[in-house]
C-alpha cells in the first residue's frame, strides 16, 4: 500500500466505520485508525467531520483500484437502493430485535428482520447475477453496506441462540457473507463475535440502570 495521511476517527465495533475501513482497503489506501470511545463523540470527531461523508467520496478522491459503485447506471441507482433500505428499514429492525424484551416483542422483531432478509436475499440474486457478490465478481457498494453488520448479526445470533442468514433459508446470502468475511479487505475489519456479545452485554445492563 502506497503511503497516505489518511486518518479514520471511530469506534472499531461501529459498523459505520467498518463501512470506510474496508473501502479503503479495497482501494489499497493505507490509513491509521484514531480510535474513539464506542458511543461517544470527541471533539476531534465532531471538527474533522461537520459533513457526512460517505463511500462514492473514496471513489471520487482515490480514482485508481476497483470502483466501489458500479458504473452501470441502473446497477449503480439499485446498490444505492439497496443500501439505503438497508440503512433506513434493515438496521433499525435488527436494533429493535436486539434490544425487544419479552418474548412477544422479540417475536415481532425477529419477524421484521426475517423479512427484511429475505428481500435482500432476493436482492442478492438480482444484483449479484449469479456472482459471488452484490457487486458482481468484487466487493462493492451495497456489499459494504450489508457487510459491515455482520458482525453484530453473528453476535445476536449467538446471543439469541438463533440463524438470521443459514444456508437452507438464505443460501445466496449464506454464501456471500462467506466470502465477503474471508475477503482479505475486511477479515480483520469487522470485529469478532465475542468481543461484540461482550459489548452488547455491557451495552444492555448499562441502559437497564438508567
Amino acid at each position: 500500500m502506497a503511503s497516505t495521511d489518511v486518518k479514520v476517527l471511530g469506534a472499531a465495533p461501529s459498523p459505520y466505520v467498518n463501512r470506510v475501513q474496508s473501502a479503503l482497503n479495497l482501494k489499497s489506501v493505507n490509513y491509521e485508525l484514531l480510535e474513539e470511545k464506542f458511543g461517544s463523540k470527541s471533539e476531534l470527531l465532531l471538527k474533522s467531520n461537520p459533513v457526512h461523508k460517505k463511500m462514492p467520496y473514496i471513489d471520487e478522491v482515490w480514482t485508481d483500484g476497483p470502483s466501489i459503485l458500479p458504473s452501470d447506471p441502473y446497477d449503480r441507482a439499485m446498490a444505492r437502493f439497496w443500501a439505503a433500505y438497508v440503512d433506513d428499514k434493515l438496521s433499525p429492525a435488527f436494533r429493535g430485535f436486539r434490544n425487544a424484551e419479552g418474548e412477544e416483542a422479540k417475536a415481532v422483531a425477529r419477524k421484521q428482520v426475517m423479512e427484511g432478509i429475505m428481500l435482500l436475499e432476493d436482492a442478492f440474486a438480482k444484483c449479484g447475477k449469479g456472482k459471488d457478490f452484490f457487486g458482481g465478481d468484487t466487493i462493492g457498494y451495497l456489499d459494504i453496506a450489508l457487510g459491515s453488520s455482520l458482525g453484530w448479526m453473528r453476535a445476536v445470533e449467538r446471543m439469541a441462540d438463533i440463524k438470521l442468514i443459514d444456508e437452507t433459508k438464505t443460501p445466496g446470502l449464506f454464501g456471500w457473507a462467506e466470502r465477503f468475511h474471508s475477503n482479505a479487505a475486511v477479515k480483520d475489519v469487522i470485529p469478532k463475535t465475542e468481543m461484540l456479545v461482550e459489548l452488547a452485554k455491557m451495552m444492555a445492563a448499562r441502559a437497564k440502570a438508567q
